[in-house]
């Protein structure tokens, strides 16, 4: 009698205790541009992309495909309607929360991003797609963007349906929450953490 396959647990918490560990945290920074558009519209998942270019990101070209989680910094203008509100998603940690505080002009936020082709659709060019752990009214191309990368969540994989990848996506972000939900991975600058972020909200050099 054939024995129904076990499916894999994944972790709910990545990284050692005592913080992030070589080769992170990585660092990338750029304006915000337009991606697929399939963010919002098919996975209720929107995300702000950044441009993958070897010459000023030296380290992505060698970096594996897959999903990472770490903090964001974004220069929202004052007369733009997103910046941080009471009301972040639908799961919002202590973490979550502490984040929002701004600095020299930037806020603070949690993430989880893709690196890859996105296999399920078929890609053909390499995307860096972040989804920013807080609710916005509004998009925000063209806003200055920095990441500081803590850690590497899972590989890029293909999936069967819609719904698997979506289901996977939503555990990604369970999984940087719950991460990042730890004095050695939170930023001091939000005053719950030990982990340096000076490179996020430090003020930008015209």
């Amino acid at each position: 009698m054939p024995m129904t396959p076990i499916a894999t647990v994944r972790p709910l918490i990545i990284g050692s205790s005592t913080g992030p560990e070589a080769p992170y945290p990585l660092q990338m920074e750029g304006k915000v541009i337009r991606g697929f558009g399939r963010g919002s519209k098919q996975l209720g998942i929107p995300t702000a992309n950044l441009p993958v270019d070897d010459s000023l990101t030296p380290w992505i070209a060698d970096i594996e495909s897959g999903v990472y989680f770490g903090w964001a910094s974004l220069r929202l203008p004052p007369s733009r309607p997103n910046q941080a509100t009471a009301s972040s998603d639908t799961t919002t940690t202590t973490t979550t929360t502490a984040a929002l505080k701004a600095h020299s002009g930037f806020s603070l936020y949690p993430m989880v991003m893709s690196i890859g082709y996105n296999t399920f659709f078929k890609n053909t060019t390499r995307s860096a797609e972040v989804h920013i752990l807080h609710e916005f009214e509004a998009d925000f191309y063209g806003v200055e963007m920095r990441l500081l990368i803590t850690g590497f969540i899972r590989k890029e994989k293909d999936y069967d349906d819609l719904l698997g990848l979506i289901e996977d996506i939503r555990l990604d972000c369970d999984v940087a929450r719950k991460s990042l939900d730890r004095e050695a991975w939170a930023l001091q600058e939000t005053g719950r953490g030990t982990l340096d972020g000076s490179w996020l909200v430090r003020e930008t050099v015209e």
